[in-house]
């Protein structure tokens, strides 16, 4: 099993903590987005990876209607009856775990009858945008799931973790971290359509692997910066719904020349963002007819081609994330690199010839370390399995 010293680390406090072994345990792993940045609520398509890193949560269920949470990491523990399952201002991190469980019982969480005891641990680099929220969501998810007798299929499992970053972590994200976790493959991509919730395993084949840069910028969604994206884009979406003679919901519904033509009457600013959206739908959808051919180099160079969006229209980029991609540009064996997820810190994801890995690093943090005085995090990514029941 993947992360196996994870998962003994976790039964063994567990037991330790509550003195019995837990009735389930469930895994959920990171995830790397490949090409398609901010599509997702913009009912777009996305590439995106499950990653060979995650998080396992372990639960039993209590004798009466108490929780019992504790952060594996911390060895700290909350707990709350379960009429009052709600968000919290202090020890955040449990907010993803307790929206999980209220919206699996719609918002009722005093149905479930009894309480549980739940305590999770995992390898996911924080801060790095992996995703490492989504990830506890979706064990948090299928491991209550399976204590309390409940079935959910995939797309309301992600949709449940997705109302759980809105409602009680603050975060307006979209569908893709979820999915992404959720329907992961072994050596290959996951294309999600999100105006359809129809998710596609894609081989990658095996002359190339990912490589996760880690920045050291500081990576938080919350504060405002997604949020004012997401409504540009809603406020575009509207724009080309007036003036188009064809039905607009979203962004998803205007090619990038109906922008060229009909962008006057958006700002300068709904503009900018708007056309990031726009151009990735179009290159996801031509990085899926590159990938038939088997042309990864190719593909490559969309995930270049994504970044310079990032950095120029969306600018959801940051002065570290560009030196990372612009040192990559200057490496043969790197075939394309972008910045993963959200943005505003976090990591860049590269696609790499994993026989060059140790000259692409040495490369890559001598150039930051010139520019910073640090040094970022380099791994080479495997794509994984989805999230499961251990």
């Amino acid at each position: 099993m993947k992360n196996q010293a994870v998962y003994d680390e976790l039964v063994a406090k567990f037991e330790q903590h509550f003195g019995e072994k837990p009735a389930a345990v469930a895994y959920a792993p990171g995830r790397i987005e490949v090409l398609g940045n901010h599509t997702d609520y913009n009912e777009g398509y996305v590439f995106s990876a499950a990653i060979d890193k995650g998080t396992f949560f372990a639960v039993s269920p209590s004798e009466d209607d108490t929780v019992r949470l504790v952060a594996g990491d911390l060895m700290k523990e909350v707990s709350y009856k379960l009429a009052d399952c709600a968000k919290r201002d202090e020890d955040t991190w449990q907010n993803y775990v307790n929206g999980t469980f209220n919206w699996l019982f719609d918002g009722e969480p005093a149905k479930a009858g009894k309480g549980w005891k739940g305590m999770f641990l995992g390898n996911i680099p924080l801060g790095a945008g992996l995703s490492s929220s989504a990830a506890l969501e979706m064990c948090t998810a299928l491991a209550l799931c399976k204590i309390y007798g409940v079935w959910k299929d995939g797309v309301d499992l992600a949709k449940i973790g997705q109302k759980a970053e809105h409602t009680f972590a603050g975060c307006p994200c979209g569908l893709l971290d979820q999915a992404s976790s959720l329907f992961g493959k072994a050596g290959g991509l996951v294309k999600s359509d999100f105006r359809y919730c129809t998710f596609e395993n894609v081989n990658l084949g095996p002359s190339v692997a990912f490589m996760m840069v880690k920045s050291n910028a500081k990576h938080a969604l919350v504060d405002g910066a997604y949020a004012s994206r997401r409504q540009a884009c809603e406020d575009a979406a509207k724009h080309f719904a007036k003036v188009l003679r064809k039905p607009v919901t979203h962004l998803r519904d205007v090619s990038s020349a109906e922008w060229i033509l009909y962008r006057d009457g958006l700002d300068e600013i709904q503009a900018k963002r708007a056309i990031h959206p726009i151009g990735e739908d179009e290159r996801v959808l031509a990085g899926a007819a590159l990938l038939e051919k088997g042309d990864v180099k190719a593909f490559g160079a969309l995930m270049f081609d994504s970044h310079e969006s990032s950095r120029n229209w969306f600018e959801n980029s940051c002065p570290e994330l560009d030196t990372i991609v612009d040192s990559a540009k200057k490496i043969p064996e790197v075939y394309g690199a972008r910045l993963s997820g959200g943005g505003f810190g976090g990591s860049c994801c590269l696609l790499v010839d994993p026989s060059a890995a140790e000259k692409i690093a040495a490369t890559i943090t001598a150039d930051y370390k010139a520019a910073y005085g640090d040094e970022p995090t380099c791994a080479l990514i495997e794509p994984s399995e989805g999230a499961h029941l251990v």
